[in-house]
């Protein structure tokens, strides 16, 4: 079932961070704003929900997916990125 939660970034409330986090875990998908564009988001250890993306997207299964980390350590728990990459990322990077 599609559910929409609108917020305005003035107006955020803890609860609707709460209720974006429970979609995420239950494998859903949320709409998020980026610096240039909108994003869609999953889990990205659920196969179902990375699925699910790709097929709203209409991506080949072949194609590599981005995803958002925190900060530049949380990359480590994905990838593995040289002092050289880490340095270029860092700068690049907002």
């Amino acid at each position: 079932m599609t559910q929409a939660l609108t917020v305005h970034p003035d107006r955020l409330k803890g609860r609707h961070i709460q209720r974006a986090a429970e979609v995420l875990r239950q494998g859903g998908v949320i709409v998020y704003p980026t610096d240039t564009i909108y994003g869609l988001g999953c889990d990205i250890t659920n196969k179902q929900a990375i699925e699910r993306v790709q097929r709203i997207k209409g991506r080949d299964k072949k194609k590599p997916m981005s995803f958002v980390c925190a900060d530049l350590t949380h990359i480590s728990a994905y990838a593995r990125v040289s002092n050289y990459a880490h340095r270029i990322l860092k700068h690049c990077l907002p």
